[in-house]
């Protein structure tokens, strides 16, 4: 693992500043040399270490003076201003986002949430969302706390069903992080800064653009695959045929995410685009969150509880699964561990740790602590 010293962390944020260099080829940049610090190490000599370099590229590290006062001046601010500067291999950079070809080589975070909870989804739809959809989202995120307890909810703060699902979140003690299209230091649109106030108790603010960056119309749809990186499964409330849900959608599926949707009337403008993803298959339908639970088999939760209080102990002597197997002995050899050193130590995905650590929890063999912590119970 990347050590993170100050020089990594401004050596990523030079790396953002090239231009012409997107972050997939950021990201394969960073893993052929394996940190920030030795691309730009290297910048003078990059063919020497990479000869199929592009000419952007050579250029891009021949011209960075100017990058590199605007990542000092940014480090300097988030210094000041609290915000936490999550490079890749940070532990508490979102570890399902990692698992993305395109995901951003930093990321600024400001807030006090988990973001690799045990459980996280998102929430997206229409800007435009009808009092149909509103009732939707409110019982959903309602019943959701009651059923699977500290989902991590992310959602764009956008009008319509991105800010309904935000303040259904606080209003029911999830814990809600905006995904946003600019920098930390302003909020658009400017109506819910008041949310995103109290998000900042509950969840928290995230984005991959430093301070003083406008809210681009092209920054919206990179939005989004943060959005559906981070999250386990997309939830579609409210779209028409066309528009930034869906996207949500695609890229959630391209990342081999679980994708729902609640249809609407026949004809109706704003249930148009969850009936034909549904139709066409690109998302399963749900009518409640007793469905999304069921279907995640998140719903062991809810028989763990019950058991719990039912005073049923463990097997001593349970049959496990091979992969189960592999996330025991992780924890044997080393115990009380969070899930992102997990994916390292067992090299099983995240979404597949979730599944695991909630049966052998059921079992009574694994309890979660404080932090986001797992303990094998010897």
């Amino acid at each position: 693992m990347v050590e993170i010293t100050e020089k990594e962390k401004l050596s990523a944020m030079v790396l953002t500043r090239i231009d012409r260099f997107h972050p997939a080829g950021l990201l394969e940049l960073y893993h052929r040399l394996g940190s920030a610090t030795a691309v730009l190490e290297h910048k003078d000599n990059i063919r020497d270490v990479i000869p199929d370099a592009s000419r952007y590229l050579i250029d891009g590290l021949k011209h960075i003076d100017e990058a590199q006062r605007r990542a000092e001046a940014e480090l300097e601010y988030d210094q000041k201003h609290n915000i936490s500067v999550l490079t890749f291999d940070d532990p508490r950079y979102p570890q399902r986002m990692k698992e993305c070809s395109d995901a951003p080589l930093v990321l600024y975070f400001l807030g006090n949430a988990d973001l690799n909870q045990l459980h996280t989804i998102n929430i997206v739809g229409t800007r435009r969302c009808t009092n149909y959809g509103k009732d939707i989202i409110r019982s959903f995120v309602r019943d959701l706390q009651k059923l699977c307890p500290n989902v991590l909810i992310f959602s764009g703060l956008a009008y319509g069903v991105d800010i309904t699902a935000h303040c259904e979140a606080l209003v029911n003690g999830q814990d809600t992080v905006g995904v946003l299209a600019h920098g930390l230091d302003d909020i658009y649109p400017r109506a819910h800064r008041e949310t995103a106030i109290y998000m900042l108790k509950q969840g928290g603010l995230l984005t991959e653009y430093m301070t003083h960056t406008e809210p681009f119309a092209k920054n919206f749809v990179r939005r989004n695959r943060i959005v559906a990186g981070c999250s386990d499964a997309t939830i579609l409330v409210e779209s028409a045929a066309k528009g930034g849900g869906l996207i949500t959608c695609s890229m959630a599926r391209s990342y081999n995410r679980e994708v729902f949707a609640f249809p609407g009337n026949v004809g109706s403008q704003y249930s148009e685009g969850c009936n034909k993803l549904i139709r066409d298959n690109g998302a399963a339908l749900i009518t409640s969150a007793c469905d999304f639970v069921h279907a995640m088999q998140w719903d062991n939760e809810v028989i763990l509880r019950k058991a719990q209080k039912a005073g049923i102990q463990r097997d001593l002597f349970p049959d496990l699964s091979p992969d189960e197997k592999t996330l025991v002995n992780a924890l044997t050899t080393t115990n009380d561990q969070q899930l992102n050193t997990l994916t390292e130590t067992t090299a099983l995905s995240v979404s597949k740790l979730s599944s695991l650590l909630f049966e052998l929890e059921l079992k009574g063999i694994v309890k979660p602590l404080a932090g986001g912590i797992f303990h094998l119970i010897k």
